[in-house]
């Protein structure tokens, strides 16, 4: 039989991820290496309603998650609503264990889900293996398809090694796409017993549809991707001031705790600091745009240059991604971007850093 435990308390799982109660009722999911793939959620219970804020990476992870939280509370037996704050597949690719749950997410994160699935991410992970195992051969191999004209196949070359090491130990097989059954755009408040949920869109930023999720009786705001503390942040699509202006959100909120999507809990000064690494580092890539560096070494050059008050941040190769992304804001640029050849940017910095 499930137990409900009463008290500001925190359980570490021997999976490696905490289940810390935030509120009367409320809960953080922390993830103790948050790093790629491995995401944050929360949960919002009242008068034995409850609200999920977001699924993990596959299923194995969401459903240790769903069976940790069953054990904190019955409310989280039978989940309401889910919202998935935006598309990456660490926040939305267990969605399939909530049979019966409405599934909530912004219209342009619902679009977005579609467009990179968990078959086509086992397919790359598959493939990177391959090329990792083959060694200098596949090296050869997409040498040769790339001077021909198939760059693709440099990027996939460049990035193997890169998708193996960061995404090779989550389990893609098997996941079903299940996309929001409700969408909204703009703001949409949700009924969890006697509390209010305000489900906010902040993209596009990180991505094309944000969202973060604030419930004003717990003083909490469950922030997303929006933020990333203790590790770079990502802006998948921005622009950057999008990003700047969806801390600024946060902070006008009349809240006291902030779950981020990934790294420990914080607070208001927390995503002053985030506001801060966006604002630090526009400022920087703007002075090597300027100076006609390259995006490759214009990233190089700002990580040589020491990243200031940031050195200490973790997952530094999505500084590359950032960098590349703002000289396409930089340049007007908002053709579509394969992700493929973004994960090799980053591969590509790590070498030559």
């Amino acid at each position: 039989m499930l137990s409900c435990v009463t008290g500001d308390s925190t359980i570490a799982l021997g999976h490696g991820a905490t289940l810390r109660e935030i509120g009367d009722g409320s809960f953080a999911y922390l993830q103790s290496s948050p790093s790629w793939g491995l995401a944050n959620a929360g949960l919002v219970t009242s008068q034995g309603e409850s609200l999920l804020v977001d699924t993990l990476y596959d299923l194995n992870l969401t459903r240790r998650m769903l069976d940790e939280m069953r054990r904190r509370t019955p409310a989280a037996d039978d989940i309401d609503t889910l919202v998935n704050t935006h598309a990456n597949g660490d926040h939305c690719w267990g969605n399939q264990l909530l049979a019966g749950a409405d599934i909530v997410a912004s219209k342009l994160a619902s679009e977005e889900m579609r467009e990179l699935t968990p078959a086509l991410m086992n397919a790359l992970v598959v493939a990177a293996r391959v090329a990792v195992t083959l060694g200098s051969a596949a090296q050869r191999l997409t040498g040769l398809l790339g001077t021909i004209g198939l760059r693709r196949a440099l990027a996939f070359r460049d990035a193997a090694h890169f998708v193996v090491d960061n995404y090779g130990g989550f389990e893609f097989a098997g996941i079903e796409l299940c996309p929001p059954t409700t969408t909204f755009e703009g703001q949409l408040t949700i009924h969890v017993g006697d509390k209010e949920v305000h489900v906010i869109e902040v993209g596009p930023a990180h991505t094309r549809g944000d969202a973060i999720v604030y419930v004003p009786a717990d003083r909490t705001v469950f922030a997303g991707d929006i933020l990333f503390i203790d590790s770079h942040p990502i802006v998948w699509d921005g622009p950057v001031a999008n990003c700047v202006a969806a801390c600024d959100r946060l902070i006008a909120l009349d809240v006291d705790t902030v779950v981020p999507g990934h790294g420990p809990i914080t607070d208001k000064a927390g995503v002053r600091r985030v506001r801060d690494y966006w604002q630090w580092l526009l400022a920087e890539v703007r002075r090597r745009f300027d100076g006609g560096l390259s995006i490759e070494d214009a990233a190089v050059d700002i990580a040589r240059a020491g990243l200031g008050s940031f050195a200490d941040w973790r997952d530094r190769e999505r500084l590359a991604l950032n960098v590349d992304s703002m000289y396409r804001e930089l340049r007007g640029d908002r053709s579509p971007r394969d992700p493929l050849a973004l994960l090799a940017r980053m591969a590509v910095f790590s070498r030559r850093r």
